[in-house]
């Protein structure tokens, strides 16, 4: 028997964890945590135990770094889980740092057991190239290899195919993990596999496109306009790990052609001098680790990117760019920029607002005309991300900590800085399949954008398409 189950991300867009049961033996896609209202809903959502069984379980195979596919990793170590953790080179070398993370904020302030638990993992870590295929076992009566390729969603991103056979029954089951965008900065897009009997696919933006990347990089530059106009601070809250490193990239770009006194958008009221005194601050350390991983990691960007770098270039390093890693640093910066008139961009965790030390920013900031947020990732239900883009621009309020906080500032989001493939981009993924697969599973997505795409992909493919409850 070659089945699929799942334990996460089905009810909604975290808490990503599947299960491909081959005969008596099995492997976990990811194992995430669950964030926002689905923090309170589904399978082990409120008190993050692993409740199904894991014996059987021979490998943990993770897609990308993000804590919605990662976070759970302790708790199923703490269950009892002994196998490898399969994950491609640049994940390897991420996993730790953001499970760390992770541990110090839910689970221990313990150093010494962090460091045990660290310890752990990353002697379980197997990182396997792309492109290469990888035996997780090999039986009289069942087989299973997987193969990683690139799924453009973050450094190390990959989706995952994999090779079953059952009793002289085979399978090609590919799991999607996060697709991201065609035109996203840094890395490749990602390319649909040559085959696949079933698909598992995510759906975040099931039900819409994004921007072009023109398009989205237009608003990104009116919006900075207006921090440069009126002296306000332009509040990201970014994931530390992709979209602080796009984003990056990206000001950068709009820096050095600006601040050279071209103008190849438009009419730029703003003078050359006062683009080349934008400040540009990250303010996480997890963010700054990470954009200095990025940075090690050239081999695995894409061809733009790499060009720029033999330009002189430096888009993740750049002379405007400030990064603050104390508390004390974090605290002071938010307090002069409260009261400065000076402009400045701020990108700091986390990325819905649920936490971190954007909720700082947020206190000082969100009563203020002058200042800007600017959404550039999805927001779940239940965050208070989600109540500032949907109150904000109606003069409403958003609790943090407890206590309702006036918005006056004003709040955009560019839909094109997703690390998430649209509709579009999943349909051409899926199509690009030569043969369509027999049954693909939707997962991964608000119910809406999960209906959306199931419409779409059946007046596309002649597939049995599931949305698993």
């Amino acid at each position: 028997m070659i089945d699929i189950k799942h334990h996460g991300a089905v009810t909604g867009v975290t808490g990503s964890c599947h299960e491909l049961v081959v005969g008596n033996s099995g492997i976990l896609i990811d194992c995430g945590l669950f964030q926002g209202e689905e923090a309170g809903n589904g399978a082990n959502a409120s008190d993050l135990s692993i409740d199904f069984p894991i014996g059987h379980i021979r490998a943990l195979v993770v897609t990308h770094v993000h804590i919605d596919h990662v976070g759970r990793i302790p708790y199923l170590l703490a269950a009892g889980f002994e196998g490898p953790i399969i994950c491609s080179e640049p994940s390897a070398i991420m996993l730790p740092e953001i499970l760390e993370d992770a541990l110090k904020i839910g689970f221990t302030r313990d150093r010494a057991l962090i460091e045990r638990v660290l310890g752990l993992i990353r002697s379980r870590i197997v990182p396997v190239p792309y492109g290469q295929w990888h035996s997780v076992f090999d039986g009289k009566d069942e087989s299973l290899s997987v193969r990683l390729q690139r799924a453009g969603h973050i450094l190390g991103s990959a989706y995952v195919e994999c090779e079953a056979e059952c009793g002289g029954e085979f399978e090609r089951i590919v799991f999607s993990g996060d697709l991201g965008a065609p035109h996203a900065p840094l890395l490749p897009e990602p390319q649909p596999p040559e085959r696949a009997d079933r698909v598992v696919i995510e759906s975040t933006y099931g039900d819409k496109d994004h921007e072009s990347r023109e398009d989205r990089r237009y608003r990104l530059k009116a919006v900075l306009e207006h921090a440069l106009a009126d002296g306000g601070t332009v509040l990201i809250p970014a994931f530390s790990i992709g979209r602080t490193q796009e984003l990056l990239y990206e000001i950068e770009g709009l820096i050095g052609e600006f601040g050279k006194g071209s103008d190849p958008l438009g009419s730029d009221p703003i003078t050359t001098e006062t683009w080349n005194n934008l400040e540009i601050v990250v303010d996480s350390p997890l963010a700054a680790t990470f954009t200095r991983i990025y940075r090690d990691l050239k081999p695995f960007w894409d061809a733009e990117a790499i060009e720029l770098v033999n330009q002189g270039r430096h888009p993740l390093s750049f002379e405007q760019l400030t990064v603050i890693n104390s508390h004390e640093d974090h605290l002071n910066a938010v307090d002069y920029l409260a009261e400065s008139h000076r402009p400045c961009v701020v990108l700091t965790g986390s990325g819905m607002c649920a936490g971190g030390r954007v909720v700082n920013y947020l206190k000082a900031m969100l009563a203020d005309e002058r200042n800007d947020v600017l959404f550039v990732g999805y927001q779940a239900k239940g965050t208070p991300g989600r109540d500032i883009l949907k109150y904000g621009p109606r003069g409403g309020w958003v609790e943090l900590d407890c206590e309702r906080y006036d918005i006056r500032a004003q709040i955009h989001q560019v839909g094109g800085y997703s690390a998430h493939a649209g509709q579009s981009d999943l349909v051409r993924f899926m199509s690009g399949i030569e043969v369509p697969p027999s049954e693909i599973r939707i997962v991964h997505g608000d119910a809406g954008a999960k209906r959306a795409l199931k419409n779409i992909l059946n007046g596309n493919l002649n597939s049995n398409i599931l949305i698993p409850g």
